[in-house]
């Protein structure tokens, strides 16, 4: 049993940056992981030992997440809140990269939460096409129009932000 929530346990700092990255926002994505580890370790037994956790994990993680959308639609809330230019940025960035991983994130948000879960699953968690398609609850042919889909939403927000960005306003 140790051994089963020791390695839950290590599979923590994926599952926070999978919930951050698909809620944007800390305190959701912690009550997020909270929920999901609630969940996994209610439902121990429902985990093979020998089998690695992560897989399993993401599964309940993800199906929490499309709950709390569904249930979000259902009162007519607000999924996702934009977060102010105030409380974004603290400091102005100084440098490209913070720049552009902002706008990055902030692109990523624009677009569906199924897109968004399914280019999060496979370009930074690293789960192959079948394995993410397994988690996510879809065919692989799904998934993969999913990613091809969002990565091309992304491309097109992301070169708009960099034509805006070009355009500058000069005042007298």
């Amino acid at each position: 049993m140790d051994q089963r929530r020791a390695a839950i346990l290590a599979e923590i700092p994926r599952l926070r940056r999978y919930a951050r990255a698909l809620l944007r926002n800390r305190d959701s994505a912690d009550d997020l992981v909270q929920d999901c580890l609630e969940r996994a370790l209610g439902k121990l037994d429902g985990w093979r030992t020998g089998d690695n956790p992560r897989r399993w994990l993401f599964t309940i993680m993800h199906h929490l997440f499309v709950d709390q959308m569904r249930r979000d639609k259902r009162r007519g809330e607000a999924a996702m809140l934009p977060i102010e230019a105030s409380e974004a940025m603290a400091v102005p960035a100084h440098q490209a990269e913070g720049v552009a991983s902002h706008e990055i994130l902030d692109a990523l948000q624009a677009i569906s939460p199924d897109r968004r879960a399914a280019l999060l699953m496979v370009a930074v968690e690293g789960f192959s096409y079948a394995e993410a398609a397994n988690v996510l609850g879809v065919p692989a042919g799904t998934l993969m129009s999913r990613i091809a889909r969002g990565r091309e939403e992304l491309r097109t927000i992301l070169e708009d932000g960099s034509r805006r960005r070009a355009i500058r306003v000069i005042e007298k």
